[in-house]
């Protein structure tokens, strides 16, 4: 039986080591060692499976290639990261300055980079902050704005939303002892149903942009400008995280509108259109911003030096709007011409011997759900759908019709070729 001093030291085993530590590969040489006193493998065999069980690499998370054509895809981590944030990440990785200042040697405000790119993204903003996602930044409010003799939440009925895995927002909100006051109808609020119920136990109005679904015909809805001209302060929940207008984005709000038409506060995730890290971007007037700040609650649900580092390398590319619409994938996914996609498609199905057809993207992740980008994508035999997901890298598209779609829209130029070579593997 080989010795496992012998073993460890196998450059496979030893690399190994480096990667996923000594105890999770010597358990793993143990196993195989057993295994060959079972008479299960032969005493040669057992370097070989002991790196055979072994994973690629420390995080069960697996790097997946997205064909779905699903931009943001939740169930897929949501917003890919440039390559700027990702570096950010590695630098942050571990002794970093997070919450130091070097020149003074004394404590500093933490992720102090990070809110100084935000509040340059959103400069009609007084002060900004950042939690670790919406629904953190939404019950943050709901809390430190609240006090006994004023804990009502002026909601509309038609804003009561439900998201993914069954999270709706008026249980979290309750969920911080506030109370709701419904408003409305489910498909028509007016002004004058916010005004009946604001008054001297309001904390605070609250509008929430449904973004996973639209009501349609006979609607109304009432925009900030008019419910802040009541007086109580107006906290806009605007879900995607677009920072300002975007040209081809006209129907979704963004958080300099929302602030200039008088939004006390305004929040949104980071890891949608923003294109980066998942976090709660707090954004608006000094007071409410800095309640928030304090509040106790606010240490439980801070962001980590990751993602402030993620946040802060993405949010630097938008200081160059060109740059960033190349650089930040979701940007670049959702502006890319048609006829780039679809030689990318044709590429591919070259690549494959697939075909090339006609599809619809959409920028999901709880954005946008009726807009529809036009796609291209290369159709390959439905029944490599499960090998392709359970390849390396695993690649996931859509099945449809009996074909299995390759959405190029949500690939890059620089992955055609490892799913080409996944497709091979697949046939195999």
């Amino acid at each position: 039986m080989p010795r496992t001093d012998l073993l460890l030291a196998d450059p496979r085993l030893a690399e190994a080591e480096r990667r996923l530590g000594r105890a999770l590969v010597k358990a793993a040489v143990s196993r195989a060692q057993q295994r060959a006193r079972d008479g299960q493998i032969a005493p040669e065999e057992v370097a070989e499976a002991a790196v055979a069980e072994l994973p690629a690499r420390a995080s069960a998370l697996t790097p997946v290639l997205n064909a779905t054509g699903v931009l943001v895809h939740t169930n897929l981590g949501r917003a890919p990261l440039s390559a700027a944030a990702a570096d950010a990440i590695v630098a942050a990785a571990g002794n970093c300055d997070v919450e130091f200042d070097l020149a003074s040697g004394t404590r500093a405000r933490r992720g102090a980079g990070a809110l100084d790119a935000l509040a340059r993204a959103v400069p009609a903003a007084e002060v900004v902050a950042v939690v670790n996602n919406n629904a953190a930044a939404l019950v943050l409010a709901a809390t430190a704005l609240s006090r006994p003799d004023a804990d009502e939440i002026v909601i509309s009925r038609g804003e009561l939303i439900e998201i993914g895995d069954r999270f709706r927002l008026p249980d979290l909100l309750v969920s911080t002892g506030a109370r709701l006051r419904e408003v409305g109808t489910t498909n028509r609020t007016t002004l004058a149903d916010y005004a009946e119920a604001a008054g001297p136990r309001t904390a605070f109005i609250l509008k929430v942009h449904p973004s996973n679904f639209r009501v349609e015909g006979f609607t109304a809805a009432v925009a900030v400008s008019e419910l802040a001209a009541l007086g109580p302060a107006v906290v806009f929940d605007i879900g995607s995280g677009l920072l300002v207008p975007h040209p081809l984005l006209p129907g979704e709000p963004d958080a300099a509108t929302a602030l200039r038409d008088g939004a006390a506060l305004v929040t949104a995730s980071g890891d949608k259109l923003l294109g980066g890290p998942q976090a709660g971007i707090v954004v608006g007037s000094a007071e409410l911003v800095e309640r928030l700040r304090s509040h106790p609650l606010q240490r439980a649900l801070r962001a980590g030096k990751l993602t402030l580092a993620a946040l802060e390398g993405t949010l630097a590319l938008y200081l160059d709007p060109e740059r960033a619409l190349r650089e930040i994938p979701v940007l670049r996914m959702v502006r890319e011409p048609d006829e780039m996609v679809r030689a990318r498609a044709e590429r591919l199905a070259g690549l494959v011997s697939g075909s090339v057809e006609d599809t619809v993207a959409c920028v999901g992740g709880g954005a946008l759900p009726l807009a529809e980008l036009g796609s291209f994508a290369c159709a390959v035999e439905e029944e490599l759908a499960a090998p392709l997901r359970l390849g390396e890298p695993p690649v996931v598209g859509v099945v449809r019709d009996g074909r299995l779609l390759l959405d190029c829209r949500t690939l890059a130029d620089d992955e055609l070729d490892e799913v080409a070579t996944a497709v091979a593997a697949a046939r195999a």
